[in-house]
């Protein structure tokens, strides 16, 4: 008996704005998600958020245009539930919240936008450490255009999380200071230094690539060795040969390197050998948490419909 349940998410990045459509299939008492569609924008709202604090007018039309795109696939797709967060760009920008609103009332679709911790929280909903066993502890990395996300596993619990904004946009505009790089390596240190068996479980798009370009098969893992022969392959290349040589999108051409060495860092620093990359992120972990929340629910049809309901954010208003 397989019972086929749909969930949608929204994640507003810094570099892109990402729309997944997901399915949760209950099979015999176990549970799949799998990806129907990954609808991605590469807006780059960081490139403003970082610099000026705020986001243009250009940037926030082009941001409300693609989510009443999004929403027109969300009612074509229709979940059970959707959910649209927003991270370090539009929370490290002035008029992020109005942009928000402006997005909800074009089209409906309420954003929150999160904090670091909450965002870790999210993207470690995919559980990607009990796939990849046989160390002790993880350190659950997700590489941002505006900041990088650690939340370190111990034991299979969260035992830190921290926050840091040192993002592949913010390098590329020499917004990331010594004393940043110095308190990230420090609370590394602090917290790892008596980890023996320990690995970083990598998210994100550019570590995606680098795994790919690595030829590193599913359920391998990455070595800094090997993250560090495509880095230096990849800063070895212009701009334009990275797109034209290697295949990258324009937007991912020039914060892969940057990311590599935001790895490359983390690695040395905590004494690390293996990254795993899941090739997981943001979004599955909201549909992990909606869910989670669906389960949550009352047995009894009618409630759990009424509920299920409200989680739909509310129509725009006409």
């Amino acid at each position: 008996m397989i019972n086929a349940l749909k969930f949608a998410a929204v994640d507003i990045g810094s570099n892109a704005v990402r729309l997944l459509l997901a399915g949760v299939f209950e099979i015999d008492g176990q549970t799949a998600y799998k990806k129907m569609s990954l609808t991605r924008m590469p807006i780059r709202l960081g490139g403003d958020a970082f610099a000026l604090n705020r986001i243009s007018d250009a940037k926030a039309d082009e941001l409300v245009r693609t989510m009443v795109g999004f929403k027109h696939l969300i009612d074509a797709y229709q979940p059970i539930a959707y959910q649209a967060y927003a991270t370090s760009a539009m929370r490290g920008s002035r008029n992020g919240p109005a942009i928000c609103k402006r997005v909800e009332k074009a089209c409906g679709i309420h954003i929150d936008i999160i904090d670091g911790q909450r965002e870790a929280q999210l993207i470690f909903e995919n559980k990607s450490s009990e796939r990849f066993g046989g160390f002790k502890h993880y350190l659950y990395v997700d590489v941002g255009g505006g900041s990088t996300e650690i939340t370190l596993f111990s034991g299979g619990k969260i035992a830190r999380s921290k926050s840091f904004d040192i993002g592949t946009i913010r390098m590329l505009q020499g917004g990331v200071t010594k004393p940043q790089w110095s308190a990230m390596r420090q609370w590394l240190k602090t917290h790892t230094a008596k980890m023996r068996s320990i690995a970083i479980i990598g998210s994100g798009g550019n570590i995606n690539k680098i795994f790919s370009l690595a030829g590193c098969k599913n359920g391998s893992a990455l070595t800094p060795i090997k993250l560090q022969k495509v880095r230096n392959a990849l800063a070895a290349r212009s701009y334009e040969q990275r797109i034209l040589q290697v295949g990258l999108r324009p937007d991912r051409a020039d914060v892969i390197v940057p990311a590599a060495d935001i790895y490359l860092n983390l690695s040395q620093w905590a004494g690390i050998e293996k990254i795993f990359v899941p090739v997981v992120g943001l979004a599955d972990g909201a549909v992990r948490l909606l869910y989670s929340r669906y389960k949550d629910m009352p047995s009894k049809a009618g409630a759990a419909t009424t509920k299920i309901l409200k989680m739909r954010p509310k129509k725009a208003a006409k």
